[in-house]
Protein backbone atom coordinates (compact mmCIF):
# COMPACT_ATOMS: atom_id res chain seq x y z
CA UNK A 1 0.00 0.00 0.00
CA UNK A 2 1.61 3.32 -1.05
CA UNK A 3 2.00 6.25 1.32
CA UNK A 4 -0.91 8.30 -0.09
CA UNK A 5 -3.26 5.36 0.07
CA UNK A 6 -2.09 4.52 3.59
CA UNK A 7 -2.80 8.05 4.81
CA UNK A 8 -6.27 8.06 3.22
CA UNK A 9 -6.95 4.58 4.54
CA UNK A 10 -5.90 5.52 8.07
CA UNK A 11 -7.92 8.73 8.07
CA UNK A 12 -11.01 6.93 6.84
CA UNK A 13 -10.63 4.18 9.43
CA UNK A 14 -10.31 6.73 12.23
CA UNK A 15 -13.29 8.70 10.93
CA UNK A 16 -15.48 5.63 10.61
CA UNK A 17 -14.39 4.23 13.96
CA UNK A 18 -15.36 7.47 15.69
CA UNK A 19 -18.58 7.79 13.69
CA UNK A 20 -19.89 4.37 14.68
CA UNK A 21 -18.72 4.31 18.29
CA UNK A 22 -22.14 5.47 19.51
CA UNK A 23 -23.78 2.70 17.53
CA UNK A 24 -21.66 -0.42 17.98
CA UNK A 25 -21.78 -0.29 21.78
CA UNK A 26 -25.20 -1.93 21.53
CA UNK A 27 -23.86 -4.87 19.50
CA UNK A 28 -22.51 -8.17 20.70
CA UNK A 29 -18.74 -8.78 20.68
CA UNK A 30 -19.04 -10.96 17.58
CA UNK A 31 -21.13 -8.35 15.78
CA UNK A 32 -18.61 -5.64 16.67
CA UNK A 33 -15.75 -7.69 15.27
CA UNK A 34 -17.67 -8.35 12.06
CA UNK A 35 -18.47 -4.65 11.73
CA UNK A 36 -14.87 -3.49 12.14
CA UNK A 37 -13.66 -6.22 9.75
CA UNK A 38 -16.06 -5.05 7.02
CA UNK A 39 -15.15 -1.40 7.70
CA UNK A 40 -11.60 -2.23 6.62
CA UNK A 41 -12.98 -3.48 3.30
CA UNK A 42 -15.06 -0.32 2.90
CA UNK A 43 -12.14 1.96 3.75
CA UNK A 44 -9.92 0.10 1.30
CA UNK A 45 -12.46 0.54 -1.53
CA UNK A 46 -12.98 4.20 -0.64
CA UNK A 47 -9.24 4.81 -0.74
CA UNK A 48 -9.01 3.27 -4.21
CA UNK A 49 -11.78 5.55 -5.45
CA UNK A 50 -10.15 8.67 -4.02
CA UNK A 51 -6.71 7.86 -5.39
CA UNK A 52 -7.51 6.13 -8.70
CA UNK A 53 -10.88 7.42 -9.96
CA UNK A 54 -10.60 9.49 -13.13
CA UNK A 55 -12.31 12.53 -11.58
CA UNK A 56 -11.76 14.22 -8.22
CA UNK A 57 -14.52 13.50 -5.71
CA UNK A 58 -14.82 14.94 -2.22
CA UNK A 59 -14.93 12.63 0.78
CA UNK A 60 -18.42 13.94 1.57
CA UNK A 61 -19.73 13.07 -1.91
CA UNK A 62 -18.38 9.54 -1.59
CA UNK A 63 -19.64 9.00 1.95
CA UNK A 64 -23.07 10.43 1.09
CA UNK A 65 -23.26 8.17 -1.94
CA UNK A 66 -22.36 5.14 0.18
CA UNK A 67 -24.98 6.05 2.77
CA UNK A 68 -27.65 6.50 0.10
CA UNK A 69 -26.85 3.09 -1.33
CA UNK A 70 -26.78 1.43 2.09
CA UNK A 71 -30.18 2.81 3.15
CA UNK A 72 -31.74 2.10 -0.25
CA UNK A 73 -30.66 -1.55 0.03
CA UNK A 74 -32.72 -2.05 3.21
CA UNK A 75 -36.31 -1.40 2.12
CA UNK A 76 -38.33 1.13 0.08
CA UNK A 77 -38.94 3.40 3.07
CA UNK A 78 -35.47 3.80 4.59
CA UNK A 79 -33.40 6.61 3.10
CA UNK A 80 -30.47 8.91 3.68
CA UNK A 81 -31.38 12.58 4.03
CA UNK A 82 -28.87 15.26 3.13
CA UNK A 83 -28.87 18.34 5.38
CA UNK A 84 -31.12 20.09 2.84
CA UNK A 85 -33.54 17.14 2.70
CA UNK A 86 -33.63 16.95 6.50
CA UNK A 87 -34.41 20.67 6.80
CA UNK A 88 -37.30 20.26 4.36
CA UNK A 89 -38.63 17.43 6.48
CA UNK A 90 -38.45 19.49 9.69
CA UNK A 91 -39.59 22.90 8.48
CA UNK A 92 -42.32 23.88 6.06
CA UNK A 93 -40.88 26.23 3.44
CA UNK A 94 -43.68 28.77 3.89
CA UNK A 95 -44.12 29.08 0.13
CA UNK A 96 -47.09 27.64 -1.72
CA UNK A 97 -46.24 24.77 -4.02
CA UNK A 98 -48.24 22.72 -6.43
CA UNK A 99 -48.58 18.97 -6.49
CA UNK A 100 -50.37 16.14 -8.23
CA UNK A 101 -52.28 14.77 -5.23
CA UNK A 102 -50.76 11.30 -5.33
CA UNK A 103 -49.18 9.11 -2.65
CA UNK A 104 -46.09 7.32 -3.98
CA UNK A 105 -43.64 4.71 -2.74
CA UNK A 106 -40.82 2.51 -4.02
CA UNK A 107 -42.03 -1.05 -4.62
CA UNK A 108 -39.93 -3.79 -6.23
CA UNK A 109 -37.39 -1.08 -7.03
CA UNK A 110 -39.90 0.96 -9.05
CA UNK A 111 -41.61 4.27 -8.27
CA UNK A 112 -45.19 3.19 -7.61
CA UNK A 113 -48.52 4.93 -7.07
CA UNK A 114 -50.05 4.00 -3.72
CA UNK A 115 -53.16 6.07 -4.26
CA UNK A 116 -54.35 9.16 -6.10
CA UNK A 117 -56.37 11.42 -3.80
CA UNK A 118 -59.92 12.08 -4.95
CA UNK A 119 -60.57 15.23 -7.02
CA UNK A 120 -56.85 16.05 -7.37
CA UNK A 121 -54.95 16.38 -10.68
CA UNK A 122 -53.65 12.80 -10.36
CA UNK A 123 -57.20 11.52 -9.82
CA UNK A 124 -58.59 13.47 -12.76
CA UNK A 125 -55.74 12.25 -14.97
CA UNK A 126 -56.79 8.67 -14.28
CA UNK A 127 -53.81 7.43 -12.25
CA UNK A 128 -54.53 4.17 -10.43
CA UNK A 129 -53.08 2.36 -7.40
CA UNK A 130 -50.20 0.17 -8.54
CA UNK A 131 -49.29 2.30 -11.57
CA UNK A 132 -45.52 2.42 -12.08
CA UNK A 133 -44.05 5.85 -12.82
CA UNK A 134 -41.15 4.79 -15.07
CA UNK A 135 -40.21 8.27 -16.30
CA UNK A 136 -40.57 11.86 -15.11
CA UNK A 137 -40.06 14.40 -17.89
CA UNK A 138 -38.40 11.72 -19.99
CA UNK A 139 -35.89 10.70 -17.31
CA UNK A 140 -35.97 7.09 -16.09
CA UNK A 141 -36.93 6.71 -12.42
CA UNK A 142 -35.19 3.40 -11.84
CA UNK A 143 -33.12 3.83 -8.67
CA UNK A 144 -34.69 7.19 -7.78
CA UNK A 145 -35.27 7.99 -4.09
CA UNK A 146 -38.65 9.07 -2.76
CA UNK A 147 -37.22 12.45 -1.84
CA UNK A 148 -35.96 13.06 -5.37
CA UNK A 149 -39.21 11.82 -6.89
CA UNK A 150 -41.25 14.22 -4.78
CA UNK A 151 -38.97 17.11 -5.77
CA UNK A 152 -39.46 16.31 -9.47
CA UNK A 153 -43.23 15.91 -9.23
CA UNK A 154 -43.76 18.99 -7.08
CA UNK A 155 -43.56 22.49 -8.57
CA UNK A 156 -45.30 25.80 -9.07
CA UNK A 157 -49.10 25.71 -9.44
CA UNK A 158 -50.40 25.72 -13.03
CA UNK A 159 -47.17 24.19 -14.37
CA UNK A 160 -47.18 20.86 -16.19
CA UNK A 161 -45.24 17.67 -15.58
CA UNK A 162 -45.21 14.72 -17.96
CA UNK A 163 -44.87 11.25 -16.49
CA UNK A 164 -44.66 7.87 -18.20
CA UNK A 165 -46.89 5.21 -16.67
CA UNK A 166 -46.48 1.44 -16.84
CA UNK A 167 -49.81 -0.23 -16.06
CA UNK A 168 -48.82 -3.86 -15.63
CA UNK A 169 -52.32 -5.34 -15.41
CA UNK A 170 -53.20 -3.88 -18.80
CA UNK A 171 -49.71 -4.38 -20.25
CA UNK A 172 -49.41 -0.85 -21.56
CA UNK A 173 -47.09 2.14 -21.26
CA UNK A 174 -48.33 5.67 -21.86
CA UNK A 175 -47.51 9.32 -21.12
CA UNK A 176 -49.68 11.57 -18.99
CA UNK A 177 -49.25 15.33 -18.72
CA UNK A 178 -50.67 16.67 -15.47
CA UNK A 179 -51.06 20.30 -14.38
CA UNK A 180 -49.96 20.90 -10.80
CA UNK A 181 -52.41 22.47 -8.37
CA UNK A 182 -52.49 23.55 -4.73
CA UNK A 183 -53.67 20.36 -3.05
CA UNK A 184 -56.47 20.84 -0.56
CA UNK A 185 -57.69 17.65 1.06
CA UNK A 186 -60.93 17.18 2.96
CA UNK A 187 -60.67 14.54 5.66
CA UNK A 188 -64.24 13.46 5.02
CA UNK A 189 -65.15 13.51 1.36
CA UNK A 190 -68.77 12.48 1.79
CA UNK A 191 -71.17 12.08 4.70
CA UNK A 192 -74.82 11.38 3.96
CA UNK A 193 -77.72 9.05 4.50
CA UNK A 194 -78.36 6.51 1.75
CA UNK A 195 -81.48 4.44 1.27
CA UNK A 196 -82.83 2.27 4.12
CA UNK A 197 -81.31 4.67 6.69
CA UNK A 198 -77.77 3.56 5.92
CA UNK A 199 -75.09 6.13 6.75
CA UNK A 200 -72.22 6.52 4.28
CA UNK A 201 -68.91 8.10 5.32
CA UNK A 202 -65.88 8.38 3.05
CA UNK A 203 -62.51 9.16 4.67
CA UNK A 204 -59.81 10.43 2.32
CA UNK A 205 -56.89 10.67 4.75
CA UNK A 206 -55.95 10.44 8.44
CA UNK A 207 -54.91 13.87 9.63
CA UNK A 208 -54.85 15.73 12.93
CA UNK A 209 -58.55 16.63 13.01
CA UNK A 210 -59.98 13.60 11.18
CA UNK A 211 -61.36 11.91 14.30
CA UNK A 212 -63.18 15.07 15.40
CA UNK A 213 -64.63 15.48 11.91
CA UNK A 214 -65.76 11.85 12.09
CA UNK A 215 -67.53 12.58 15.40
CA UNK A 216 -69.52 15.33 13.70
CA UNK A 217 -70.37 13.03 10.78
CA UNK A 218 -71.56 10.24 13.07
CA UNK A 219 -73.65 12.64 15.17
CA UNK A 220 -75.22 14.15 12.06
CA UNK A 221 -76.17 10.82 10.47
CA UNK A 222 -77.51 9.49 13.76
CA UNK A 223 -79.79 12.51 14.04
CA UNK A 224 -81.03 11.67 10.54
CA UNK A 225 -81.88 8.17 11.69
CA UNK A 226 -78.91 6.06 10.56
CA UNK A 227 -79.32 2.41 11.55
CA UNK A 228 -76.19 1.02 9.84
CA UNK A 229 -73.00 2.35 8.26
CA UNK A 230 -70.67 2.04 5.28
CA UNK A 231 -67.15 3.35 5.94
CA UNK A 232 -65.35 3.93 2.64
CA UNK A 233 -61.54 3.83 2.89
CA UNK A 234 -60.78 3.33 -0.80
CA UNK A 235 -57.75 5.24 -2.09
CA UNK A 236 -57.02 6.45 1.44
CA UNK A 237 -53.19 6.37 1.65
CA UNK A 238 -53.09 6.76 5.45
CA UNK A 239 -51.55 9.59 7.42
CA UNK A 240 -51.07 10.01 11.16
CA UNK A 241 -50.97 6.88 13.33
CA UNK A 242 -52.72 8.61 16.26
CA UNK A 243 -55.51 9.67 13.91
CA UNK A 244 -56.02 6.12 12.61
CA UNK A 245 -56.14 4.82 16.20
CA UNK A 246 -58.64 7.53 17.19
CA UNK A 247 -60.86 6.75 14.19
CA UNK A 248 -60.84 3.04 15.03
CA UNK A 249 -61.78 3.93 18.62
CA UNK A 250 -65.20 5.03 17.32
CA UNK A 251 -66.06 1.45 16.37
CA UNK A 252 -64.67 -0.71 19.21
CA UNK A 253 -65.00 -0.78 22.99
CA UNK A 254 -62.72 1.29 25.19
CA UNK A 255 -59.20 -0.02 25.92
CA UNK A 256 -59.26 -2.60 23.10
CA UNK A 257 -55.98 -3.33 21.32
CA UNK A 258 -56.10 -1.67 17.88
CA UNK A 259 -52.60 -2.25 16.53
CA UNK A 260 -49.11 -2.97 17.82
CA UNK A 261 -45.54 -2.67 16.58
CA UNK A 262 -42.56 -5.00 16.94
CA UNK A 263 -38.96 -3.90 16.52
CA UNK A 264 -35.79 -5.90 15.84
CA UNK A 265 -35.44 -6.90 19.48
CA UNK A 266 -39.06 -7.99 19.78
CA UNK A 267 -40.06 -4.92 21.77
CA UNK A 268 -43.81 -4.50 21.54
CA UNK A 269 -45.66 -1.19 21.63
CA UNK A 270 -49.45 -1.42 21.86
CA UNK A 271 -52.00 1.18 20.76
CA UNK A 272 -55.42 0.85 22.40
CA UNK A 273 -58.78 2.51 21.86
CA UNK A 274 -59.49 5.63 23.87
CA UNK A 275 -62.77 6.88 25.40
CA UNK A 276 -64.99 8.52 22.79
CA UNK A 277 -68.44 10.09 22.99
CA UNK A 278 -69.51 9.35 19.42
CA UNK A 279 -69.33 5.61 18.95
CA UNK A 280 -70.83 3.11 16.54
CA UNK A 281 -70.70 -0.13 18.50
CA UNK A 282 -73.91 -2.00 17.71
CA UNK A 283 -74.97 -0.79 14.28
CA UNK A 284 -74.06 -3.08 11.33
CA UNK A 285 -70.88 -1.85 9.66
CA UNK A 286 -69.25 -2.54 6.27
CA UNK A 287 -65.80 -1.16 5.40
CA UNK A 288 -64.84 -0.78 1.72
CA UNK A 289 -61.13 -1.00 0.81
CA UNK A 290 -59.09 -1.34 -2.38
CA UNK A 291 -55.50 -1.45 -3.66
CA UNK A 292 -55.12 2.24 -2.78
CA UNK A 293 -56.00 1.74 0.90
CA UNK A 294 -52.73 1.89 2.81
CA UNK A 295 -51.13 2.49 6.19
CA UNK A 296 -53.78 4.02 8.49
CA UNK A 297 -56.58 2.54 6.37
CA UNK A 298 -55.06 -0.91 6.83
CA UNK A 299 -54.82 -0.39 10.59
CA UNK A 300 -58.53 0.44 10.77
CA UNK A 301 -59.62 -2.38 8.46
CA UNK A 302 -57.30 -4.95 10.06
CA UNK A 303 -58.54 -4.20 13.58
CA UNK A 304 -62.24 -4.24 12.67
CA UNK A 305 -61.76 -7.47 10.73
CA UNK A 306 -59.93 -9.19 13.62
CA UNK A 307 -62.69 -8.33 16.08
CA UNK A 308 -65.40 -9.17 13.53
CA UNK A 309 -66.79 -5.71 14.22
CA UNK A 310 -67.19 -5.01 10.52
CA UNK A 311 -67.36 -6.89 7.27
CA UNK A 312 -64.48 -5.83 5.02
CA UNK A 313 -65.46 -5.65 1.34
CA UNK A 314 -63.51 -4.76 -1.78
CA UNK A 315 -59.98 -5.54 -2.98
CA UNK A 316 -56.81 -6.45 -1.09
CA UNK A 317 -55.10 -3.39 0.38
CA UNK A 318 -51.66 -2.03 -0.55
CA UNK A 319 -49.55 -3.44 2.30
CA UNK A 320 -47.71 -0.37 3.61
CA UNK A 321 -47.38 -0.35 7.39
CA UNK A 322 -43.95 0.10 8.91
CA UNK A 323 -42.46 2.56 11.38
CA UNK A 324 -39.75 5.00 10.23
CA UNK A 325 -37.58 6.79 12.77
CA UNK A 326 -35.52 9.84 11.80
CA UNK A 327 -32.01 9.71 13.31
CA UNK A 328 -30.00 12.97 12.99
CA UNK A 329 -26.28 12.77 12.16
CA UNK A 330 -23.51 15.12 13.27
CA UNK A 331 -23.28 17.17 10.05
CA UNK A 332 -26.99 18.00 9.82
CA UNK A 333 -27.90 15.03 7.64
CA UNK A 334 -30.09 12.20 8.91
CA UNK A 335 -31.19 8.62 8.44
CA UNK A 336 -34.84 7.79 7.91
CA UNK A 337 -34.77 4.20 9.13
CA UNK A 338 -37.45 1.54 9.35
CA UNK A 339 -37.37 0.46 12.99
CA UNK A 340 -40.58 -1.54 13.47
CA UNK A 341 -43.57 -3.06 11.68
CA UNK A 342 -47.30 -2.95 12.38
CA UNK A 343 -49.42 -5.95 13.32
CA UNK A 344 -53.19 -6.33 13.70
CA UNK A 345 -54.60 -7.33 17.13
CA UNK A 346 -54.44 -11.02 16.15
CA UNK A 347 -50.82 -10.73 15.06
CA UNK A 348 -51.19 -10.40 11.28
CA UNK A 349 -48.29 -8.55 9.66
CA UNK A 350 -49.60 -5.71 7.50
CA UNK A 351 -46.38 -4.67 5.73
CA UNK A 352 -46.21 -6.23 2.23
CA UNK A 353 -49.14 -8.51 3.13
CA UNK A 354 -52.03 -6.05 3.18
CA UNK A 355 -55.54 -6.79 4.44
CA UNK A 356 -57.59 -9.34 2.50
CA UNK A 357 -61.30 -8.45 2.50
CA UNK A 358 -63.89 -10.83 3.95
CA UNK A 359 -65.74 -10.44 0.66
CA UNK A 360 -63.62 -9.70 -2.40
CA UNK A 361 -65.37 -7.42 -4.89
CA UNK A 362 -63.39 -5.93 -7.75
CA UNK A 363 -64.56 -2.57 -9.02
CA UNK A 364 -66.26 -2.63 -12.40
CA UNK A 365 -67.78 -0.08 -14.70
CA UNK A 366 -71.57 -0.10 -14.81
CA UNK A 367 -73.26 0.53 -18.11
CA UNK A 368 -76.86 1.62 -18.05
CA UNK A 369 -79.24 1.08 -20.92
CA UNK A 370 -81.13 4.15 -22.05
CA UNK A 371 -84.08 4.53 -24.38
CA UNK A 372 -83.75 6.02 -27.86
CA UNK A 373 -85.41 9.20 -26.60
CA UNK A 374 -82.82 9.52 -23.83
CA UNK A 375 -79.98 8.88 -26.27
CA UNK A 376 -81.24 11.68 -28.49
CA UNK A 377 -81.58 13.98 -25.47
CA UNK A 378 -78.06 13.12 -24.30
CA UNK A 379 -76.67 14.27 -27.63
CA UNK A 380 -78.41 17.61 -27.22
CA UNK A 381 -77.52 18.18 -23.58
CA UNK A 382 -75.04 16.29 -21.43
CA UNK A 383 -76.87 14.50 -18.67
CA UNK A 384 -75.11 14.36 -15.30
CA UNK A 385 -75.78 12.00 -12.44
CA UNK A 386 -77.21 13.88 -9.41
CA UNK A 387 -74.64 14.15 -6.60
CA UNK A 388 -76.87 12.30 -4.13
CA UNK A 389 -77.13 9.34 -6.55
CA UNK A 390 -73.35 8.83 -6.97
CA UNK A 391 -73.51 5.45 -5.24
CA UNK A 392 -75.91 4.04 -7.82
CA UNK A 393 -73.13 3.83 -10.40
CA UNK A 394 -70.41 2.57 -8.04
CA UNK A 395 -70.37 -1.24 -8.12
CA UNK A 396 -68.49 -1.73 -4.84
CA UNK A 397 -70.85 0.62 -2.97
CA UNK A 398 -73.85 -1.16 -4.50
CA UNK A 399 -72.53 -4.50 -3.21
CA UNK A 400 -71.77 -2.96 0.19
CA UNK A 401 -75.27 -1.52 0.34
CA UNK A 402 -76.84 -4.90 -0.42
CA UNK A 403 -74.67 -6.47 2.28
CA UNK A 404 -75.63 -3.87 4.90
CA UNK A 405 -79.32 -4.34 4.10
CA UNK A 406 -78.90 -8.05 4.80
CA UNK A 407 -77.06 -7.36 8.04
CA UNK A 408 -79.84 -5.00 9.10
CA UNK A 409 -82.45 -7.70 8.56
CA UNK A 410 -80.38 -10.16 10.61
CA UNK A 411 -79.87 -7.68 13.45
CA UNK A 412 -83.58 -6.89 13.64
CA UNK A 413 -84.53 -10.59 13.89
CA UNK A 414 -82.08 -11.35 16.70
Amino acid sequence: MNKTKLVVFGAICIFLAVAITSVVFGLSREEKEDTYRELELFADALAFVQTRYVEAKSAQDLIYGALEGMLASLDPYSQFLTPEDYKELLVETGGRFGGLGVEITIKDGLLTVVSPLEDTPAWKAGLKPGDRIVKIEGELTRGITLTDAVKKLRGDPKTDVTITILREKERKVFDVTITREIIKIKDIRRNLLLENNIGYIRLSEFREDTANELDKAITETKKQGAKAYILDLRNNPGGLLDSAVSVTSRFVDENKLIVYTLDKEGKKIEYKSSPRSARILQEPLVVIVNEGSASGSEIVAGCLKDYKRAVILGAKTFGKASVQTVLPLSDGSALRLTTAKYYTPKGKLIQDEGITPDIEVEQRELKTESSKEEEIFDKIEEKKEPEEDFYKVDYQIIRALDLVKGLLILSETE
